[in-house]
């Protein structure tokens, strides 16, 4: 049974406040320590023991989260008052199921969880149900369907598999020669294989953001919205690697970004943070993506705002007061493994934390790969460019060796 809004236990007591995420990466991990600051309980399952939420977390399991037999079994086994999807492949049939039961309070929802994990889903919602505005797409389950999308769209255009995350399985598609390369790629890239992509024509942007959204209780005990200032990103093969707050907009731009959150989020409902990926051209905004849960991009907060993205993950998860002032300018950049070897080490640490104002976060991955995340760079300053300039300069003395 839920804890009522205001009341925490102690963990690992008949009292405790029990929250569990699917899902315990690097975004995972900050959730997890954020939740046990206000002395909750924490389960962390991810598909792989050591990921880094469970090197926190007071406990952890390792299963297949697809598999939906698996999946119930750990929450009926932990009986959780809050469950947070914190990742995509995940059974979300089981989630409405334990939604429905009155087992536990999946954040945001379990419609939110099931329509933003599939592209199809959320793209329908907003552009077909909300009206937003939105690039040209269309949907292809083959091959061949791929090639008549592409052709229908135009070139260049995006293939993206239908459910898939930072990027993992998307390339852009020149011509007619580069479509069975972008299905493969897709089909291999997805979070779970559904078979099916979706083909997004270009959207001429001048920079593209994130509005980080939170729906949280206000002091009436509403349901309420809440904005963090714009984040600036740059991207490479749909994967963030910097980022920036705040985004410099123009007063019409920042206006739509924040109509265009507050309709989506409003549609997905429930509590919690929510991603919303937005391409800017002038004035006009554009809706992209949307993730219920913090966001990669959002790393920048643990510098910038009085309390991060998973500080207000936390607080609105659990009905408390939510507070989004940013007090400084600031930037994030990517600490990539460099190399294929399990449990690698890092020097240069003291170098890169010799730049003013900077900070790392080592999020302690079991294995590397050459281009996996395995740390960030987050700095401040007295303008985002130097902030940029520091969290570059940071990220890049940091060398993983094996």
């Amino acid at each position: 049974m839920t804890n009522p809004a205001g009341r925490l236990g102690t963990p690992l007591s008949p009292s405790a406040t029990k929250v569990m995420l699917l899902g315990a990466g690097e975004l995972g991990k900050e959730v997890i320590i954020a939740f046990q600051r206000l002395g909750v309980e924490v389960v962390a399952v991810d598909r792989y023991a050591g990921a880094p939420g469970h090197q926190v977390a007071h406990r952890s399991h390792a299963i297949d989260m697809s598999d939906p037999v698996a999946l119930r079994a750990v929450i009926d086994q932990e009986q959780p008052d809050y469950v947070v999807p914190e990742i995509e492949a995940i059974a979300t049939g089981v989630l409405a199921d334990v939604e429905a039961d009155g087992v536990a309070v999946v954040v945001p929802t379990a419609r939110a969880t099931q329509l933003t994990m599939n592209r199809e889903g959320i793209r329908r919602l907003a552009a077909e149900e909300l009206g937003l505005p939105t690039s040209p797409y269309e949907f292809a389950g083959t091959r061949d369907e791929l090639a008549a999308a592409a052709e229908r769209i135009g070139y260049p255009c995006i293939v993206k598999p239908v459910m898939s995350s930072s990027g993992k399985g998307q390339s852009t598609v020149h011509g007619a020669d580069d479509v069975d390369a972008a299905w493969d790629y897709a089909m291999a890239g997805g979070r779970v294989n559904s078979g099916r992509v979706i083909v997004e024509g270009f959207v001429r942007f001048d920079y593209e953001i994130t509005q980080l959204t939170v729906r949280a209780l206000g002091s009436d005990g509403e349901t309420g919205t809440w904005f963090c200032e714009p984040i600036g990103h740059l991207q490479d093969a749909g994967d963030y690697i910097e980022s920036w707050q705040p985004q410099a907009m123009t007063p019409a731009a920042l206006a739509g970004a924040r109509d265009v959150a507050q309709r989506i989020t409003a549609a997905l409902g429930g509590r919690g943070v929510f991603g919303v990926e937005l391409f800017v051209a002038g004035d006009d905004v554009y809706f992209s993506e949307v993730s219920p849960r913090p966001h990669d991009t959002g790393l920048v907060t643990l510098a910038t705002q009085r309390q991060s993205e998973f500080e207000l993950h936390a607080r609105a998860v659990l009905g408390l007061p939510v507070d989004t002032t940013q007090l400084f300018a600031g930037a994030s950049a990517v600490v990539y493994g460099g190399v294929d070897a399990v449990g690698i080490a890092f020097e240069g640490v003291a170098d890169a934390l010799s730049v003013p104002e900077t900070d790392l976060r080592l999020f302690g991955k079991p294995e590397s790969f050459a281009r996996r995340r395995m740390g960030v760079a987050v700095a401040t300053g007295p303008d985002v460019d130097v902030a940029r300039d520091r969290a570059r300069t940071a990220a890049s003395r940091v060398r993983p060796v094996r």
